[in-house]
């Protein structure tokens, strides 16, 4: 692989590692936060998740406009719609784990950089729980 391959993505994985870390989503208590609504409500993660809508819907109005990327040789985006019980279920555990670690797999990998005793508890369970679930779907 050339370091033309991998300097887009570790560049941009960079940056919304940084950006996760600026806006305070390594901490788990910032979010924990954010899912109380009826105690000691913090609004931070609204304010992170509206910046990430608007620069994605610029992202979409470029996108829009280009013929093909400029790091691939055509776009790949989803086309699949349908609601399936395994994306119901996976939902449902990615929500629950959310509450409980106040982490998600983003900021669970960035906060590596900040804690990494504590984030390194997460990504280990994170990436077992991946695991398991290949093994349970039989998937490579």
């Amino acid at each position: 692989m050339t370091i033309a391959r991998i300097l887009p993505p570790l560049l941009s994985g960079t940056l919304f590692g940084a950006g996760l870390a600026l806006g305070g989503m390594t901490d788990p208590a910032r979010v924990r936060g954010f899912l109380d609504l009826f105690g000691d409500w913090d609004p931070t993660l609204a304010f992170v998740m509206g910046g990430a809508v608007i620069v994605m819907a610029v992202a979409w109005m470029l996108q829009r406009g280009m013929e093909r990327p400029i790091f691939a040789a055509e776009f790949t985006i989803p086309t699949r719609r349908d609601i399936t019980p395994q994306l119901v279920g996976g939902s449902a555990l990615f929500g629950i784990g959310w509450g409980i670690g106040g982490l998600c797999p983003g900021p669970g990998v960035a906060a590596l950089a900040i804690k990494p005793v504590s984030a390194a508890i997460f990504v280990v369970a994170m990436l077992g729980g991946m695991a398991l679930m290949r093994m349970v779907e039989g998937g490579s």
